[in-house]
């Protein structure tokens, strides 16, 4: 079958329900002579017909084939006990899928021939109920039908499947990605119970114009879902027509490791509930999916006929199929919507306070049943900034694993949490599968180790793996934890081994925790704990290929309990310090961290000397100062003596940096009174506080819930000023607006903080702005381009898959026809990236503009036919293609430099050279790796200058 699709397009058959219909069947037709006197009514029960009308379902798997179908689908797509039991036939389960693959055979046999065989994939349809969803609306935390449940359901289902001989087995019309998950785990079940594997495809219908499924993810939140799964392809068939389904196809195609099929219906139902879509309309869509190389597999669903698929087939025959792109090195987790954690992406917080050991309140409300308090908890962190869930339930009072599936149940029904991956948190392996079988997402499990040996440890990670989550490994084996750095590195080795040799764990999903321990202890032993949890992690990095780090912060902290600012800060010094060495994710309550610039000169370095155990007396030290702080002015954030005082446009950035918002309306009029215009003010003391807090970002100094706090004072000082400046712009008498640009933060991207600010920019400057808001499809973008008839096109992203996302959009606005430039922003975003990967994209004006406060003068240039500013911004991106394009021919050679120069630093423990300038003579005697390190770094920079041409 892969080698079929590596050569050609194969074409599925179209509707089963549908062709039957025209028959006009009635209740005798169902129940044949076997079930005439069955005690229920068994009409419309299609499945049944393959045991009461074989001909009839003979006749319509023979006019597919006729019409060229390459894969014909049993007549089993209801054929399971949950389905079935609203007939009372529960009981034919196995005979229906036995019976419905068999008669298929029998006619795809008669058709077959060496230049083309037929195949016969067995249905399994998705059930009607939701292992999501409660079908109650007063209480969302029940179910209808559980994740077990499912199991038992489909591994029934798929043992009659096979029995009958089914070639490939299709789950399709998926709405809810935890009823797949389910299937698709029993599927693998049943293949290791009888020893062999079939070829899967899995198809998703997505329900609305957002592009979700019933249930609620994004098409790419989906496919992080079942990336797990040993698939054949993934595609999307059913609840829209080809042409509506199009966006969502074409972003499935980018992204998917695997074959993509498409089945759509014909057309969206008509007010009668028939599909009007003709077989050459369809066709011409069809089309464009097979030439824009979309697709492996293409057939119809609802509506659909032998007409259909003829056309198809016919487009199909010599067309190229899609090439399959490699899978990513990214951690790619979901939840309503995906997450991507990559090498480029800034450090990602793990909320803590869905943690009853964590969190008295949370640990209270669990306790005392106050469930949508304790929501309310999951929706502040997503609020803040939080981009992944933390979940623990471990507490002596607590049926664990009881209320770890109550709140994950409740969690769902909340979209503004749901829409977050989560970490299912317990040292109690029947509360995390308890976990893992109420998410719908990709979930982070936390955690498992070695300290119950080998074998349990991979019958852990096996059905991790099976149930489709990442999993955090800890620094623990039968020895116990590790708390040095030779320990932690041979733990983490050995058990990336395991993973990835024995279970089949990719990677990119596992995520290691070497250990943060608490320093400043005063026990010698200790001192050295935070800085080998550093090697550790450097180490990691470089030499366990994909795999992330994540570690608990706040255990760092623990001698200094009840002192909180001092507590925070050390947080602070040490995340700066493990996020440059590659640290990728922590649970930190990240919002009360103070920003590492803002931290006292003398008590960061105090901090520093105990996190990096700089000298001796470090925790002597910082405990004869921890009173001092404990008690000063600067715990108190709001304090007036400390900062108060400062002059105007210090205490405004003061309030920015610190996500101050208490005091805005005053400093505001007392800006008025400085800064005439006061749109000046914005301009001014505002922009320029806004741009450091980029860039703090930016170098690690801050983290995106202490951005999401600066942006909201941000909105809160302009909704200030907005009156005054509405009230000069009247009195001025210009009116007119400068220009109309849409805004839009791209699809899989919930930021909005640059992108409002630059709408703030622009608009005081009086330019009209269609603001999309986030999570924005193409295909939005460009219809309200047309129909607000605007003059720009300004897209934003924080994440790195923005990126991506961005050039989607270019070439679809080039495809399209569209003439008005585009501005791009975001904290990922870049000149480079622009010019490289945009601006081939799209034949008119590109333009990467690099902070809000630059907005207003590329706008001005663009409307304003500024000739020269658009040549010489072509120029330059020029100039930047060429240079990459030059210096990419190096990047082999240095790639394989960088693993030489890592390899090195295992293999020489011992010494660097005794003069780091002479590259002729090694001398490796005496000394540390991390000297070993700086000489290794400083080589591999001479050997990079070589290879680009720059070093004589």
């Amino acid at each position: 079958m892969t080698s079929l699709l590596l050569q050609k397009i194969l074409v599925l058959d179209g509707a089963m329900g549908t062709m039957i219909q025209p028959y006009g069947l009635t209740e005798p037709d169902f129940r044949g002579e076997r079930f005439a006197r069955h005690p229920v009514d068994v009409g419309g029960n299609n499945d049944l017909l393959s045991l009461t009308r074989p001909d009839l379902i003979r006749h319509i798997h023979e006019k597919y084939l006729q019409a060229g179908a390459d894969i014909i689908t049993a007549n089993t797509f209801n054929s399971n006990r949950l389905s079935q039991s609203d007939y009372q036939l529960e009981h034919l389960v196995g005979e229906l899928n036995r019976e419905g693959v068999a008669l298929a055979k029998s006619v795809a046999r008669k058709y077959s021939t060496p230049d083309k065989p037929r195949f016969v994939a067995g249905t399994l349809g998705p059930t009607g109920k939701s292992a999501s969803i409660s079908p109650d609306v007063n209480d969302p935390a029940y179910r209808a039908v559980t994740f077990d449940d499912l199991v038992e359901i489909y591994a029934e289902q798929a043992h009659g499947l096979i029995d009958g001989e089914a070639d490939i087995l299709l789950c399709e019309t998926v709405f809810d990605t935890l009823n797949v998950k389910a299937a698709l785990f029993a599927i693998e079940r049943v293949f290791t119970e009888r020893r062999l594997r079939l070829p899967v495809m899995v198809s998703a219908t997505i329900t609305d114009a957002a592009g979700r499924t019933l249930s609620g993810q994004t098409i790419d939140a989906f496919l992080c879902s079942v990336m797990h799964a040993d698939l054949l392809s993934i595609g999307l068939n059913c609840a829209l027509g080809a042409r509506q389904m199009r966006p969502y196809l074409e972003e499935l195609s980018r992204k998917a490791p695997f074959f993509v099929s498409v089945h759509p219906n014909a057309g969206l139902p008509n007010q009668a509930g028939g599909y009007d879509q003709s077989p050459d309309e369809m066709a011409e869509i069809i089309r464009d999916f097979i030439d824009r190389r979309f697709v492996n597999i293409v057939g119809g669903c609802c509506g659909t006929t032998p007409g259909h698929i003829e056309r198809f087939a016919r487009i199909a025959a010599g067309a190229k199929p899609r090439a399959v792109p490699p899978r990513s090195t990214a951690l790619l987790l979901s939840g309503l919507e995906p997450l991507t954690v990559d090498e480029s992406a800034n450090f990602t917080n793990i909320g803590e306070r869905c943690n009853v050991a964590g969190s008295k309140k949370f640990a209270r409300l669990i306790r005392e049943g106050k469930s949508d308090e304790a929501l309310a908890i999951a929706r502040m962190q997503a609020e803040t900034g939080a981009q992944i869930i933390d979940v623990n339930m471990d507490d002596a009072m607590l049926d664990a694993k009881a209320s770890m599936t109550a709140f994950l149940n409740l969690l769902a029904s909340e979209p503004d949490a749901a829409r977050l991956p989560v970490m299912i948190d317990s040292s109690k392996w029947d509360v995390l599968e308890a976990g893992l079988k109420c998410l719908q997402g990709k979930s982070v499990i936390n955690s498992i180790s070695l300290k119950e040996g080998e074998d349990a440890f991979l019958k852990k990670a096996t059905l991790i793996r099976r149930y489709g989550a990442a999993v955090v490994v800890m620094a623990f084996d039968e020895q116990g934890q590790a708390t040095d750095y030779d320990r932690r590195i041979d733990i983490c080795a050995r058990a990336y081994r395991i993973l990835t040799e024995e279970a089949g764990f990719p990677a990119t999903d596992i995520i290691f925790d070497p250990n943060i321990l608490t320093i400043g202890t005063g026990i010698k032993e200790h001192n050295n704990f935070a800085v080998d949890f550093l090697r550790a992690v450097r180490w990691i990095k470089a030499n366990l290929p994909h795999a992330r780090v994540s570690g608990g912060v706040s255990n760092l902290s623990f001698a200094f309990r009840g002192n909180n600012y001092l507590r925070e800060a050390m947080h602070s010094v040490f995340l700066y310090h493990a996020i440059r060495e590659g640290m990728d994710m922590g649970i930190v309550n990240a919002g009360l961290l103070p920003v590492y610039d803002d931290i006292p000169r003398k008590l960061r370095d105090a901090l520093e000397d105990l996190v990096l155990n700089r000298r001796p007396d470090a925790t002597e030290r910082l405990l004869d100062m921890a009173e001092e702080w404990k008690n000063s002015a600067v715990t108190v954030e709001h304090n007036i003596l400390q900062w108060r005082t400062l002059p105007l446009e210090e205490r405004i950035r003061h309030a920015l940096v610190k996500g101050i918002a208490d005091y805005m309306e005053t400093d505001m009029e007392e800006a008025r009174q400085c800064y005439s215009p006061s749109i000046s003010i914005i301009e001014g003391p505002l922009m320029n506080a806004i741009n450091e807090v980029g860039e703090l970002f930016g170098a690690g100094k801050m983290f995106l819930p202490q951005v999401v706090k600066s942006a909201r004072v941000m909105k809160r000082a302009v909704t200030c000023l907005q009156p005054f400046i509405e009230a000069e712009k009247a009195a001025s008498g210009n009116m007119k607006p400068a220009g109309k640009i849409l805004l839009a933060t791209v699809k899989g991207d919930v930021h909005d903080i640059g992108k409002n600010i630059v709408g703030v920019v622009l608009s005081c400057n009086n330019y009209e702005i269609i603001d999309l808001g986030v999570m924005v499809p193409c295909e939005k973008i460009i219809s309200a381009a047309r129909e607000q008839h605007v003059d720009i096109v300004a897209l934003s992203g924080l994440i790195t898959p923005s990126l991506d996302e961005m050039k989607h959009v270019a070439a679809e606005m080039e495809r399209g026809g569209l003439t008005q430039p585009l501005m791009i922003g975001g904290a990922t975003t870049s000149k480079v990236h622009t010019a490289i990967h945009l601006t081939p994209e799209y034949r008119y004006p590109v333009v990467h503009v690099k902070d809000a406060s630059r907005s207003v003068a590329v706008a001005n240039s663009l409307l304003t036919g500024n000739r020269d500013f658009v040549t010489q911004v072509r120029e330059e991106y020029r100039h930047i293609r060429e240079s990459y394009r030059q210096s990419s021919a190096s990047l082999p050679k240095l790639d394989i430099a960088r693993a030489r120069a890592n390899r090195l630093l295992i293999d020489w423990k011992a010494a660097p050279p005794v003069r780091p300038a002479s590259l002729g003579v090694w001398s490796w005697r005496n000394h540390s790796p991390d000297e070993i390190r700086k000489y290794i770094n400083w080589t591999f920079f001479f050997m990079a200058w070589q290879l680009k041409g720059k070093y004589p």
